[in-house]
């Protein structure tokens, strides 16, 4: 490590290292890019009809039917986490197009608990 170190202060920096281009706010910068840089995932937009569970708990109680209309502010479920009860409320005017859950199921984060149409 301190090898690697004394060779970038004094210049003498390997050829195979991969150098690249990266855009922060439209200004172009020069640097080195890690395989893992390369490799990751890009960024996706969460899809706001898709409703997920925010942290591990447990269902406590779904108050829609797939099918039914919903407007914006609307309770959908209850998520029973770290012994508080959150109450998941729809973001947006839509209809149930399925609930992936029943009550009393235990989600962790991540899991697709409903989804609008």
């Amino acid at each position: 490590m301190i090898l690697k170190v004394k060779e970038l202060i004094h210049g003498t920096m390997k050829k195979d290292v991969k150098l690249g281009f990266l855009n922060i706010d439209t200004s172009l910068y020069k640097t080195r890019i890690s395989s893992k840089f390369e490799n990751r995932k890009p960024y996706k937009a969460a899809d706001p009809r898709m409703i997920l569970s925010f942290i591990p708990g447990t269902v406590l109680d779904i108050m829609v039917k797939p099918g039914q209309v919903v407007k914006q502010g609307e309770e959908l479920m209850i998520l029973d986490a770290m012994k508080m009860q959150n109450q998941l409320k729809c973001c947006m005017d839509g209809k149930v197009k399925c609930i992936s859950v029943k009550k009393g199921d235990k989600v962790s984060k991540g899991t697709l608990l409903l989804e609008l149409e």
